[in-house]
C-alpha cells in the first residue's frame, strides 16, 4: 500500500542503545499490525518485535525480550524499536513491515509490505 522507511540504524558498542523508526506518508500505520525483523549474513530472517493495530499488544522472542521495546506514535505515524543492552549478535539489517491483520505475529510470512532496511552493527 506504500513505502515504509526505516531509520536510526548505525553502530553501537556492546551494551549500547539504538532507536529505530519506521514511518510512511502513504497510509496510517495505526490500522495495521507492524513487525520488526532482522537478518544477519548467513542467518534466517528473525522477527524481533511486533505490535497489533490500534492499542494492540506487543510480542518479542526470547532473544530480545527485556532489551527491545516496540511502540507507536500515531500522531507522527511512526513505529519505533528501542534497542537497549545491545550485543554483537544483534548485528543485522533491520526491517519493518506491515500485516493486513490487527494482531501481531513474529512470523514473516504474514507480512506483505516491507521497508528497505537499516543496518545495525554492534562491535567493540
Amino acid at each position: 500500500q506504500g513505502q515504509l522507511v526505516e531509520s536510526g540504524g548505525g553502530w553501537a558498542q556492546p551494551g549500547g542503545s539504538l532507536r529505530l523508526a519506521c514511518a510512511t506518508s502513504e497510509f496510517d500505520l495505526e490500522y495495521y499490525a507492524i513487525g520488526w525483523f532482522r537478518q544477519a549474513p548467513g542467518k534466517e530472517r528473525e522477527g524481533v518485535s511486533c505490535i497489533g493495530s490500534g492499542v494492540g499488544t506487543a510480542n518479542y522472542p526470547d532473544s530480545v525480550k527485556g532489551r527491545f521495546t516496540i511502540s507507536r506514535d500515531n500522531g507522527k505515524n511512526t513505529v519505533y524499536l528501542q534497542m537497549n543492552d545491545l550485543n554483537p549478535s544483534d548485528t543485522a539489517t533491520y526491517y519493518c513491515a506491515t500485516a493486513s491483520s490487527w494482531y501481531c505475529t513474529l512470523d514473516a510470512v504474514h507480512y506483505h509490505y516491507w521497508g528497505q532496511g537499516t543496518q545495525v552493527t554492534v562491535s567493540s
